[in-house]
């Protein structure tokens, strides 16, 4: 039944596709509608949309309680898209010419008040490769110190909050923590700890 199905992953330059034109049909703040006409090896060629965005950031700020529990700091705050209040980890955009771990410190220290010690590079991910060409980079913060309060944009609202990190894990991917980007943060995370906590056996 299975036989047809490729034991084993080969070269797969054959898959790809060569861009022939591209024009930009729609622009506002956010992001940029693109039409690329692209043609296959085998001949075949169609015209698509690409949806041209900034890169995004993702920061998990991460410590220890008094009672060694640990725990991340999350937020709350509306989202238009979905005309929801979501339970989400600090993010935001890369400002042009800024490095995306530098933009990820910077939305820390903006939406918490906090600056991390140690950051580290977790992944980066194409949030959806069928018709977006930016990326996710998801970033750990950990030795934190609270050095400030919000200083958050005109139309930002953000509760933050403390909660112990197997809690949020178990509660991203669904309810108010239905972001997509952010559960796959989560996942990233689990992975790290689980990581960690093999090599320090």
């Amino acid at each position: 039944m299975f036989d047809e199905i490729r034991k084993k992953e080969e070269d797969a330059t054959h898959l790809m596709w060569k861009t022939t034109g591209r024009r930009r049909t729609y622009e506002c703040a956010i992001f940029s509608v693109n039409e690329v006409d692209r043609k296959s090896r085998d001949g075949r060629s169609g015209r698509f949309i690409e949806i041209e965005c900034p890169e995004w950031v993702i920061i998990i700020p991460v410590y220890r309680d008094n009672d060694g529990v640990l725990r991340t700091i999350v937020e709350k705050q509306y989202r238009h898209g979905s005309d929801s209040v979501t339970l989400e980890f600090p993010a935001g955009l890369v400002e042009k010419g800024e490095e995306p771990q530098a933009a990820a410190e910077r939305e820390l220290l903006e939406e918490t008040g906090c600056r991390s010690g140690r950051v580290t590079h977790l992944a980066t991910l194409c949030p959806n490769n069928a018709f977006m060409s930016n990326h996710q980079h998801i970033y750990l913060a950990e030795d934190l110190e609270l050095v400030s309060g919000q200083n958050l944009d005109a139309n930002e609202e953000i509760d933050v909050y403390s909660l112990p990190v197997d809690e949020v894990l178990e509660r991203m991917g669904q309810g108010e923590a239905d972001n997509a980007l952010m559960l796959a943060a989560s996942a990233l995370l689990a992975r790290k700890l689980k990581k960690d906590e093999e090599k320090s056996k």
